[in-house]
C-alpha cells in the first residue's frame, strides 16, 4: 500500500493545525517534617494563608503557618503514608467544601465529603471554609424568635433567628439531648439545620443520626462529623465547614439553625496543632488567637438585611465546664462573643430536673424580642418566681414554722419546676406552651397535686384542642393572647372533667 507525498504533507499540516502549546506551570515544594496531622515543607514561597495544597500521596493539606524558611501544613486526611523528601503542590485555590440543597439529610466529613454510605453528593458549588463575617450595616436586629419546643428556653432565655446563645455546663448534663430536641421542633418551620459533631464518639453521632431520621428531622438537617480517631486539623476545621456549608443557605435568603458540638474540643485541637507547628503557648498553653479562633467563626452567624435577602444563621454553641467552673479560659472567651448563656446545672439534672437550665444564670440578650407577644404575657413573672423558690427553699430546709403566704410560693415554685420538666424528644409547639404557663401564672395549677401535674398538662392540651382550638388558632395568627375570659372558661371546662376523673 503507497502512501502518495500530498497526503503525507497534508496530514502533517493538519497536526500543525490543530497543534496547541500549552505549558503548564506548578510551584512545588519538599516536605521536610511530618507528624501528628501536621507536615513542613521547604519551597512554596508563594503559598497562601489557608490555600489548599496536595501531598504526592493524593492527600491535601491547608497552609497554616507562612514563615520565613518554610510552610506549616495541616494535613487533612490520613497523614501515615506522607514522608519526608515528598512533593508538595500548590493548588491555587483557598480551602473549601461544597456546599448546596444536595447536601441536605447527609452525613459528611469535614471537608464536605459524604460518609453515609448513600454515593457522592451532586454539587457543584463550593464555598471558602473561612469568610468574613457580615459587617454591621449588612446586619439587622434580631426579632423573629427560633422556638425551640423546650418551655425553660422558649419561655425563659428565648433564642432569636440570627442569635449566638452558648449552651454551656459539665459533661453528661443533657447539652446534646437539648439541641436534638431543638432540631426536633425545626420541623415545618422553614428552617434548615446543621449539626457540627466535634470529638464525639462515632456511635454516639451515628445514634443522634438515627434518632433524627427516626423522627423526620434528617429531611431538613445535614451532620458534619470529625471523629474523635481523626487527625487533629479535621476537629479544627469542622466548625468552618458546617459555617461555609450554612451561609450559602444563609445568602439565600433562608434560615439556618448550627449547632457546634462542642467547640471546648475544637479549642483542644487548635491547642495541639498550635504546638506542634510551634506557636508560642499562653495561658492553659493555648496559643494567644484561641480567641480569635471562635470569635472569627461565631461571628458569622447573623440576621442579613433586607437587601442582602434576609435570610439568618442561628448558632448554638456548646462549651463543657470542669466541675461547673464558668470562668476558665475558653468558657468566659466564648460567654463574651455569644448574645447570651443557657447555663446547664449538673446538680439539677442529676436530681431529675430536666432539662436542667438555671434560671439564675442563664440569660439571653435579644431577651423579649425573639418571644412572641403570647408568650412574653405568660412568663413575664416565671424568673422572678423561680429565683424567690430557690432562695426560699434553701431558707426553708432550716425552719419548719412557714407562714400560710411563703408555704404557698414555695407551692407555686414546686409547681413551676415540674411544668418547666420535658420529657426527652417532645419539644412543644409554641401555643401548647402559652396555655400551660397561662394555667400556671394564673393560678390553676395551685391545687393540682405535683406528682399529676404533667398528666394535667397532657390532657388540658388534648382538651382544648378537642373543643377549643379556636384559642390555639388565635395564638398563631394573632401572636397575642386570646381573651383571658376564653381562657379561663376553657381551662375551669377541662378542670371540671379533671376532678372528676381523679376522683374516680
Amino acid at each position: 500500500m503507497s502512501i502518495k507525498a500530498e497526503e503525507i504533507s497534508a496530514l502533517i499540516k493538519q497536526q500543525l493545525a490543530n497543534y496547541q502549546d500549552e505549558l503548564t506551570v506548578e510551584e512545588t515544594g519538599t516536605v521536610t517534617y511530618v507528624g501528628d496531622g501536621v507536615a513542613r515543607a521547604h519551597g512554596l514561597d508563594n503559598a497562601m494563608a489557608g490555600e489548599l495544597v496536595e501531598f504526592s500521596n493524593g492527600v491535601y493539606g491547608m497552609a497554616q503557618n507562612l514563615e520565613s524558611n518554610d510552610v506549616g501544613i495541616v494535613i487533612l486526611g490520613d497523614y501515615s503514608n506522607i514522608r519526608e523528601g515528598d512533593i508538595v503542590k500548590r493548588t491555587g485555590r483557598i480551602m473549601e467544601v461544597p456546599v448546596g440543597e444536595a447536601m441536605i439529610g447527609r452525613v459528611v466529613n469535614a471537608l464536605g465529603q459524604p460518609i453515609d454510605g448513600l454515593g457522592e453528593i451532586k454539587t457543584d458549588k463550593t464555598r471558602p471554609v473561612e469568610v468574613k463575617a457580615p459587617g454591621v450595616m449588612q446586619r439587622k436586629s434580631v426579632f423573629e424568635p427560633l422556638q425551640t419546643g423546650i418551655k425553660a428556653i422558649d419561655a425563659l432565655v428565648p433564642i432569636g433567628r440570627g442569635q449566638r446563645e452558648l449552651i454551656i455546663g459539665d459533661r453528661k448534663t443533657g447539652k446534646t439531648s437539648l439541641a436534638i430536641d431543638a432540631i426536633l421542633n425545626q420541623k415545618d418551620q422553614n428552617m434548615i439545620v446543621i449539626y457540627v459533631a466535634i470529638g464525639q464518639k462515632d456511635s454516639t453521632v451515628r445514634t443522634q443520626v438515627e434518632t433524627l431520621r427516626k423522627l423526620g428531622a434528617l429531611d431538613y438537617t445535614i451532620v458534619v462529623t470529625a471523629g474523635p480517631s481523626e487527625p487533629a486539623p479535621m476537629l479544627f476545621i469542622a466548625p468552618y465547614a458546617g459555617a461555609a456549608i450554612g451561609e450559602e443557605f444563609m445568602y439565600n435568603g433562608k434560615h439556618v439553625l448550627i449547632v457546634y458540638d462542642d467547640l471546648s474540643k475544637q479549642a483542644t485541637a487548635y491547642r495541639e496543632l498550635s504546638l506542634i507547628l510551634r506557636r508560642p503557648p499562653g495561658r492553659e498553653a493555648y496559643p494567644g488567637d484561641v480567641f480569635y479562633l471562635h470569635s472569627r467563626l461565631l461571628e458569622r452567624a447573623a440576621k442579613l438585611s433586607d437587601e442582602l435577602g434576609g435570610g439568618s444563621m442561628t448558632a448554638l454553641p456548646f462549651i463543657e465546664t470542669q466541675a461547673g467552673d464558668v470562668s476558665a479560659y475558653i468558657p468566659t472567651n466564648v460567654i463574651s462573643i455569644t448574645d447570651g448563656q443557657i447555663f446547664l446545672d449538673a446538680d439539677s439534672f442529676y436530681s431529675g430536673v430536666r432539662p436542667a437550665i438555671d434560671a439564675g444564670t442563664s440569660v439571653s440578650r435579644v431577651g423579649g424580642d425573639a418571644q412572641i407577644k403570647a408568650m412574653k404575657k405568660v412568663a413575664g413573672t416565671l424568673r422572678l418566681d423561680l429565683a424567690s423558690y430557690h432562695e426560699l427553699e434553701s431558707f426553708a430546709q432550716f425552719g419548719s414554722d412557714l407562714d400560710a403566704a411563703t408555704q404557698a410560693k414555695l407551692a407555686r415554685g414546686r409547681r413551676t419546676v415540674e411544668v418547666l420538666k420535658q420529657p426527652l424528644h417532645k419539644p412543644m409547639p409554641v401555643e401548647h406552651q402559652v396555655l400551660v404557663l397561662y394555667a400556671l401564672t394564673h393560678g390553676f395549677i395551685d391545687d393540682v397535686a405535683v406528682d399529676d401535674i404533667q398528666r394535667f398538662q397532657d390532657e388540658l392540651i388534648e382538651a382544648v384542642s378537642a373543643s377549643h382550638q379556636v384559642l390555639f388558632d388565635e395564638i398563631l395568627e394573632t401572636k397575642n393572647l386570646p381573651a383571658e375570659d376564653k381562657m379561663d372558661a376553657a381551662i375551669k371546662e377541662f378542670k371540671e372533667t379533671f376532678r372528676a376523673s381523679d376522683a374516680k
